[in-house]
C-alpha cells in the first residue's frame, strides 16, 4: 500500500472481517492478528477517525504486552503515541515514544519494521519523537531526534523510509519556524518520492514547499502549491493532518494579504478537527484566528483577545509548551498595545523562563524581544 493511504472502504471491510475471524478462531496475538490490528489502526488514523484509531492502538498494545517478542510491543507504543499525539495528548504521546525509542534495536526489529507498515519502525519512532519533543518544549532535542532519524534512514538505504523521515522532519522544522531546514527536507522528500513513485509522500513534501514559498515572499506560488497538494492527498483517501495543512494555507494567504480567505481556511480547519477528533492543532488555529481578526479593517480587540486566551487554554490543557509560548507571546503583544504592560510581562515571563533550550529558535527569540520591550 505504499503511497496510497489506507482509507479504501473495501480494504477496511476486509480487515474488519479478518479481525472477527481471528477472534472466532482463537488466533489472538499471532503475527497475522497484529497485521490486521495494524491495518485497522492505519485505516482509521489515515482517514482521520482518531478515536477509532486510538481504540485499535490501545488494543494492539494491550495484546503485545503479553507477548514474548519485543517487536509488537515496540510497535504498539508507536501506534498509541501517534494517535495520542493527534488527539492532543502530548504528555502521554511523549511517554510512549520514549518507551518505543528505548525498545528499538535495528537488527532485532528490521523484520517487524516492514511487516507492520512501509517504513522502518525505528525511524518512524524517532521522527515522531521529534514532533512530541517540540510540543513538550524541547526544540533542540526535537532537532536532534529528527537528525538521528534521517541518519538512520540513510544507513538503511530504504527509499520509502527516507521519504517518510524527510516528510516528518520537514514538518518538525515548520513547527520550529525553521524555513531553511524545512526547505532542504521538503525538497529532498519530493525528489526521492518522485524518483521512486511515492505520490503520497511527494504531496506531503509539496505542501511544505508551498509554506516555504510563502515564507520566502512567493505567497501566490505557495498558495497554489499547498492547495494542489492538499487535493492530491485527499484524493488518495488520507484525511489526517488536514487541519495542520490548512493552517499552513492560512499563513500563506495572510502573507498574500488575503485575510478573509485565511480566516475561512481556519474555520475549515476547526470543522475538520472537530469531525475527526484531530484536535492537536486547535491551539495554533485559534491563535492564528486572533492574529487575523486583529488585521481586519475594523478589528475587535475583545475578539482577538478571546482567540488568544482560547489558544492558551488549549495549549496548557494539551501540554504543548511550543504552542503555549506562541499563544502567550501573541496575547502579551496585544496587551502591550493596549497599555497593559505589567499583565503582559507577568504572563509571558514565567512561560519563557520555563524553557532550558532552543533559545536560537524563532519563537523564543520573539518572546525574548517582547520581554525586553516590556521591562
Amino acid at each position: 500500500m505504499a503511497g496510497k493511504g489506507y482509507a479504501n472502504p473495501e480494504v477496511f471491510a476486509a480487515l474488519e472481517r479478518a479481525n472477527r475471524l481471528v477472534t472466532e478462531t482463537g488466533a489472538v496475538g499471532t503475527p497475522f492478528h497484529f497485521s490486521v490490528l495494524h491495518g485497522l489502526w492505519a485505516s482509521n488514523q489515515n482517514a482521520g477517525a482518531i478515536a477509532a484509531a486510538l481504540e485499535h492502538a490501545t488494543n494492539f498494545l494491550s495484546i503485545a504486552q503479553s507477548q514474548p517478542s519485543s517487536g509488537p510491543l515496540l510497535i504498539g507504543h508507536r501506534l498509541l503515541a501517534q494517535s495520542l499525539f493527534h488527539s492532543g495528548d502530548h504528555r502521554a504521546a511523549l511517554a510512549h515514544l520514549e518507551t518505543a525509542a528505548s525498545l528499538y534495536r535495528p537488527d532485532e526489529h528490521r523484520d517487524s519494521a516492514l511487516r507492520y507498515g512501509s517504513s522502518d519502525i525505528g525511524v518512524t519512532v524517532f521522527v515522531m519523537l521529534s514532533w512530541a519533543l517540540w510540543h513538550r518544549g524541547y526544540p533542540d532535542q526535537s532537532a536532534r531526534a529528527a537528525d538521528h532519524a534521517l541518519a538512520l534512514s540513510r544507513q538503511l538505504g530504504h527509499a520509502l523510509t527516507l521519504a517518510n523521515a524527510l516528510s516528518f522532519a520537514s514538518r518538525a522544522a515548520v513547527f520550529a519556524r525553521d524555513v531553511a531546514t524545512a526547505c532542504v527536507y521538503c525538497n529532498d522528500c519530493v525528489a526521492i518520492a518522485n524518483e521512486h513513485g511515492f505520490p503520497q509522500w511527494a504531496a506531503y513534501g509539496r505542501v511544505v514547499q508551498g509554506w516555504v514559498d510563502a515564507q520566502k515572499g512567493q505567497a501566490t506560488t505557495g498558495i497554489a502549491r499547498i492547495r494542489d497538494s492538499m487535493a492530491a492527498v485527499e484524493a488518495m483517501g488520507t484525511r489526517a493532518t488536514a487541519p495542520f495543512f490548512l493552517t499552513l494555507l492560512a499563513e500563506a494567504l495572510t502573507l498574500a494579504g488575503k485575510i478573509e480567505e485565511a480566516l475561512a481556511a481556519l474555520d475549515d480547519a476547526l470543522a475538520k478537527a472537530a469531525a475527526s477528533g484531530e484536535t492537536v492543532w486547535d491551539a495554533e488555529i485559534h491563535r492564528l484566528r486572533g492574529e487575523l481578526t486583529g488585521r481586519l479593517p475594523y478589528p475587535d480587540p475583545a475578539k482577538t483577545e478571546d482567540s488568544f486566551r482560547t489558544a492558551l487554554a488549549i495549549a496548557r490543557e494539551q501540554g504543548t509548551r511550543g504552542y503555549e509560548l506562541r499563544a502567550a507571546t501573541s496575547l502579551a503583544r496585544l496587551w502591550r498595545e493596549h497599555g497593559r504592560q505589567g499583565e503582559a510581562r507577568d504572563l509571558l515571563a514565567p512561560i519563557y523562563g520555563w524553557f532550558t533550550e532552543g533559545f536560537d529558535t524563532a519563537d523564543l527569540k520573539e518572546a525574548k524581544r517582547l520581554l525586553k520591550e516590556l521591562t
